[in-house]
């Protein structure tokens, strides 16, 4: 299989609680041998069969085989790549206002997250402990395919769940600032960028693209090509649809004060 499937790395000396989320028509194996019940504010977990974990070693238990579970794909492009430069280093909004080139590499990857809520209605329902989901779907010729897998944290039943599974192969993004400048004396500072997403699928896609306002806790968006959405108070969102073969920009630009 060609394409960025995300695997999650072994971890020493302790048991790796795993569930596998199957989407699509099939039926799956019934559930295997771990029981559950409440204590106190807490859920606690038995294995039916004994199981012996050596020193050093690490040892997979499936908690939970669930079949046609319907899961949501989300695209996600999130362009701001981590420079290394800046990584180990504790910045103030000052330093970063002051080095113009931070935040300005450009990330090409746009993520596949599944989302899907844990409800009896879709096949789940009950407490889930932190470990790792796996996930598979059934090609056309009704194959099983293994299409990701990532850590979620214990989540009550009837909750969502957002997962993300790896990078998409056919659709790119490219993000690029077109202006910045800042005014010491006003105390501000204004910055712009232009946003590309290129969809190389033979179905149109919903991406959300998330931009982080990195330098100050006050500001406002001025011109934009989309309506943003505020996740909270350095974050904004914006969904744009991607037709077969399109390429869709996006431009914004953002007024810092402080």
């Amino acid at each position: 299989m060609a394409g960025e499937v995300n695997k999650q790395q072994p971890v020493n000396g302790r048991f790796m609680m795993q569930a596998g989320v199957i989407g699509g028509v099939g039926g799956g194996i019934g559930g295997p041998p771990v029981t559950e019940k409440t204590f106190d504010d807490y859920h606690l977990y038995t294995l039916q069969n004994p199981t012996t974990l050596p020193d050093r070693e690490t040892k997979q238990v499936e908690f939970l085989r669930a079949p046609e579970v319907k899961t949501k794909r989300i695209y996600v492009y999130d362009g701001m790549q981590a420079d290394n430069r800046f990584g180990n280093m504790n910045w103030n909004y000052d330093q970063i206002r002051n080095t113009p080139e931070y935040g300005t590499q450009s990330n090409p990857k746009v993520w596949v997250m599944r989302e899907f809520v844990n409800s009896e209605a879709n096949h789940l329902g009950l407490p889930l402990p932190q470990g790792n989901v796996r996930f598979y779907r059934r090609d056309t010729t009704g194959q099983l395919e293994f299409t990701g897998e990532n850590e979620i944290r214990h989540t009550p039943k009837d909750e969502t769940i957002q997962v993300y599974t790896g990078s998409a192969f056919d659709i790119v993004g490219e993000r690029r600032r077109t202006d910045y400048q800042i005014n010491h004396g006003n105390r501000t500072a204004d910055e712009a960028f232009e946003i590309k997403v290129r969809n190389h699928k033979r179905e149109p896609v919903e991406v959300r693209i998330v931009e982080h306002l990195y330098r100050g806790y006050s500001w406002n968006i001025g011109i934009e090509t989309e309506q943003h959405v505020k996740k909270d108070s350095q974050t904004v969102e914006y969904q744009i649809t991607v037709k077969p073969d399109e390429e869709k920009t996006l431009k914004y630009s953002v007024h810092y004060t402080w």
